[in-house]
């Protein structure tokens, strides 16, 4: 209960490499999401390389509209993508479900996440397609989720109250 009421989205992260033990241990925790009949039907690739960090940000900020934010992923050294087959029985929750395991996995090691958001249309671009073929991956993937990962250099955020009207019992 602890790492589910107190993870929060950091934005600043440290300009060190996440350690292939802490790496690990959040992918493992995604593989562990449940899927729709356990097809385990999604996909987590593990970005380190620089370049391709560069590249995923500048997609990223493509896609997004706010000039406010020209690196989405806030110097994140890693990225987490979660992709699914187009044609998965419900990819997009199986999607979703994967990238709030690598969240909480995330900070229950002592690193930061965030859910970056526009991971569909960065995979529909021909640039996107290209790197899915890069990875061996088939051109009908879809993005769901991308999670920029490391060590947070910054305080942890508190929670918000929760509104009263959360839950309707019936």
């Amino acid at each position: 209960m602890e790492v589910l009421k107190n993870r929060r989205s950091i934005r600043k992260f440290k300009q060190e490499q996440v350690s292939e033990a802490d790496l690990n241990a959040v992918l493992e925790a995604g593989t562990y999401a449940p899927t729709a009949a356990g097809t385990q039907a999604p996909v987590i690739v593990a970005v380190q390389d620089a370049n391709t960090v560069a590249q995923l940000d500048a997609m990223n900020a493509k896609v997004l509209t706010n000039e406010k934010a020209p690196h989405p992923y806030s110097g994140a050294q890693t990225n987490l993508l979660v992709l699914v087959p187009a044609d998965g029985y419900v990819p997009d929750v199986d999607g979703a479900l994967v990238g709030g395991n690598l969240l909480n996995a995330a900070y229950a090691v002592g690193l930061g996440a965030c859910w970056i958001h526009r991971s569909k249309e960065m995979f529909e671009s021909a640039e996107g397609k290209a790197l899915l073929k890069k990875w061996g991956l088939p051109e009908t993937m879809r993005g769901v989720s991308s999670i920029a990962l490391g060590y947070p250099d910054c305080p942890q955020p508190s929670a918000a109250p929760r509104k009263a009207d959360y839950i309707v019992r019936v």
